[in-house]
């Protein structure tokens, strides 16, 4: 087992793994690390842990010390330097004419780094926009092109639910959606029900697909036919949370067909034991939002 301290970087973040010496911290408090990018400040999220040793990549960095009250103070003008950073090259991309889209920007810790984050659709020939913000910021300019996802987990706003977007707020990595996980919870395959604000399929999708993926091949799919204590129905509707299905038995000698719930445990079905492939009989409309 390894002894680890988990740290991010930004509220919400990804959390890194790092050596934590003979030291003490706790949550929430200020770090100093060693990056691939250089010395970087961080915050702890996890004071002290031990994981197998195949969760992680061994050697690990150690944490380099608490964060003084001066390491503090550059870490906050960092930050406050973002919001007139962001003006600035805005103008200079305007002012160049370049088809893209800033983000987002952060400022190393040491100061030797400027970074940009913006989304194109479209390959954006920067060189002299580099040039032009070199001199203006008197340090080293990187421009990084993000996706749509990531575009939205780094500006966030609030999700469909009337919540902030999950991948802004409590989920440190992204993570693969597909249309069949929308499938297995019986959602409608409508754009505008499963999409985020990134339009792509919505990360939340992936929160409960275990229950669901495994409630699937206990229940029968609607439009088959079953066994009831009443005698043979088609399936109407399934509840995957309750595991009751809702069946139309008809009577052909009276002419009319009546409505019963059962539990999945009262009915006699044939399992479908069938892989379906993760695009399967999706829309044109629903392309456009796989990832």
């Amino acid at each position: 087992m390894a002894k680890i301290t988990g740290v991010n970087f930004k509220n919400g973040g990804k959390v890194y793994y790092f050596a934590p010496g003979k030291d003490k911290y706790k949550e929430g408090a200020g770090v100093i690390v060693e990056t691939a990018r250089g010395v970087e400040y961080a915050t702890v999220v996890i004071p002290y842990a031990e994981i197998p040793d195949d969760k992680i990549v061994s050697p690990l960095k150690p944490i380099l010390r608490t964060a003084t009250q001066k390491d503090k103070e550059i870490h906050r003008k960092n930050l406050e330097r973002k919001d007139e950073a962001l003006k600035t090259v805005a103008e200079k991309i305007e002012k160049h004419g370049l088809d893209m889209k800033l983000i987002d920007c952060e400022f190393t810790f040491d100061g030797a780094k400027a970074i940009f984050y913006y989304s194109a659709p479209q390959r954006v020939d920067f060189r002299e926009l580099v040039k032009e913000l070199s001199q203006i910021f008197k340090t080293r300019i990187e421009l990084r092109q993000v996706g749509i996802r990531d575009e939205i987990k780094m500006i966030g706003g609030l999700a469909p639910c009337g919540r902030e977007c999950c991948c802004a707020s409590c989920m440190p990595e992204l993570k693969k959606v597909s249309i069949k996980m929308a499938k297995n919870q019986g959602l409608s395959l409508n754009p505008g029900k499963i999409s985020g604000l990134c339009g792509r399929l919505m990360c939340c999708l992936s929160y409960e697909n275990d229950y669901y993926a495994d409630a699937c091949k206990k229940t029968p799919k609607i439009g088959a036919e079953v066994m009831t204590p009443e005698g043979k129905g088609t399936v109407t509707n399934v509840n995957m949370l309750k595991m009751e299905v809702r069946v139309r038995i008809d009577d052909k000698e009276k002419d009319l067909f009546t409505y019963h719930d059962f539990p999945v445990s009262a009915l006699k079905f044939k399992a479908s034991h069938k892989p379906e492939k993760e695009t399967d009989d999706v829309p044109e409309d629903l392309k456009e939002i796989l990832d």
